[in-house]
């Protein structure tokens, strides 16, 4: 029996992806990977649009809700165990769809990335810079040495920025020379389509998918996972949407300020995504907007 190859669905946030991976694997008699770091958090679902069971076309999802909310994110950690289901999958001869837009995580994945070393030493002065100057001096520092790196992380996000300033002491080279090169053969030979998008078309969707959440109980799910430990300098409180109701809760924001706040963040999330995996010549591209975009996918796989 051949091995099937896996395929990946990649693109920005709203642009359709979990709908057409459960298609692929309809037609493919496949099953579904996470590769949406904040899906990996156990209650985070509201936020993320996580799709509910009954909504999964009876199609099995692999690598959700694996971390508690106070589980410090790992791509390390999510490579060792995504690598293992996806080769479990294919053993079975069933074929792995890859689904998210998690740039870092999808490439740890599809790529053979031996991560950086680390040194607790040095962490740990980048740590006490971080106390000293916050995380906007910090980042922007970040800016300076390394462009690409903070074009790509999030400039609120203290715990990647400590990662990458690490990185580049220790190497001595810019943090994104420690990731593979985007045009090398991709493991397994996994075949990778992306949705592109215009902004559009895609504003609005970012807006109306915010304001769902918001009507359809994002902050009763805040609320509920506080109670499980969810704190806003965590990995999970950081997440778009989850970071502003935190805020809200704490008096800094009101409800019309954190909706609109969410969507400017994940409209900033978008941009990076783009510029991300525009630069990965492996994707084959098709129109988020098309009219027969599961006929297109399918094409491009032939």
């Amino acid at each position: 029996m051949t091995t099937p190859q896996p395929v990946a669905v990649v693109g920005p946030t709203a642009s359709g992806k979990s709908s057409l991976g459960i298609e692929l694997a309809q037609q493919l008699d496949g099953e579904v990977v996470n590769v949406d770091s904040m899906q990996l958090y156990q209650g985070m679902d509201i936020g993320t649009a996580k799709l509910p069971p009954e909504e999964r076309g009876g199609i099995p999802h692999h690598l959700l809700d694996i971390w508690p909310v106070t589980r410090t994110a790992s791509v390390a950690e999510y490579q060792q165990r995504a690598v293992r289901v996806v080769e479990e999958i294919a053993s079975r001869g069933k074929v792995p769809i890859l689904v998210g837009g998690s740039m870092l995580y999808v490439q740890s994945l599809i790529d053979a990335w031996s991560f950086p070393p680390t040194d607790p030493a040095v962490r740990g002065r980048w740590e006490t810079r971080l106390n000293e100057v916050g995380i906007d001096a910090l980042h922007a520092q970040l800016a300076e040495v390394d462009p690409q790196a903070a074009s790509i992380i999030e400039d609120k996000d203290p715990r990647r920025t400590v990662r990458a300033l690490e990185v580049i002491e220790l190497t001595g080279k810019p943090f994104q020379a420690s990731q593979p090169p985007k045009d090398a053969p991709p493991r397994w030979g996994t075949r990778i389509i992306g949705l592109r998008t215009d902004a559009e078309w895609l504003n609005p969707r970012i807006a109306l998918r915010a304001e769902l959440m918001f009507a359809h109980g994002l902050v009763d799910e805040v609320e509920m996972l506080v109670g499980r430990g969810l704190r806003a300098e965590s990995t999970a409180g950081r997440a778009i949407g989850y970071a502003q109701v935190l805020a809200m809760l704490a008096g800094e924001l009101s409800r019309d300020e954190a909706l609109e706040s969410t969507i400017t963040g994940t409209r900033r999330y978008v941009r990076r995504q783009k510029s991300w995996f525009n630069q990965d010549k492996r994707i084959a591209w098709l129109d988020a907007a098309g009219n027969d975009l599961m006929g297109a996918a399918l094409n491009s796989l032939e």
